[in-house]
């Protein structure tokens, strides 16, 4: 009996599992509003997921996605600064960036690295409308793309 509890369970964990994912889409242009760059993005919680840009002439660029909350160490985000070299992560694009320690308030900041399969990197950071439900609640904010132009970012709630 207990066995067969167990296999007619496993489907309703599956289901509530996949039930878990979240999926949403994006779109960005230049400030001119040209070169316009459609996104889709993944997670299976609130705080972390996958991204997808791709930009009109085919170039893709896919990474991971993390949203800045009271329990993010920066140290957690090391991928965010593959591919950028020395430097980047100081100044320039991200002076909102603090110094390596935990993070004390929930800042509904989104920063993604995102890389392309011959890796170019675009590298975005976002504002979230509703941070309390993540990238599901959307938001908006910019990527820079490898030639140092800036894409604006609107994502729609999922």
């Amino acid at each position: 009996m207990k066995h067969s509890l167990f296999k007619a369970g496993l489907p309703l964990l599956a289901a509530s599992i996949a039930a878990c994912t979240t999926t949403g889409t994006g779109f960005g242009s230049s400030p001119s509003g040209g070169n316009p760059v459609t996104f889709t993005w993944t997670s299976s919680n609130a705080v972390s997921g996958t991204m997808t840009a791709r930009t009109t002439d085919g170039k893709m660029f896919s990474g991971p996605f993390f949203q800045v909350t009271t329990n993010t160490r920066v140290d957690q985000l090391g991928p965010l600064w593959a591919g950028w070299g020395p430097g980047w992560r100081y100044g320039g694009w991200y002076d909102w960036w603090p110094e390596p320690q935990f993070i004390t308030h929930y800042t509904g900041q989104v920063v993604a690295n995102l890389a392309a399969p011959e890796g170019a990197r675009m590298r975005c950071r976002f504002q979230l409308i509703s941070p309390a439900t993540g990238m599901a609640g959307g938001g908006s904010g910019e990527c820079q793309l490898p030639d140092k132009s800036t894409v604006d970012v609107t994502f729609q709630r999922a």
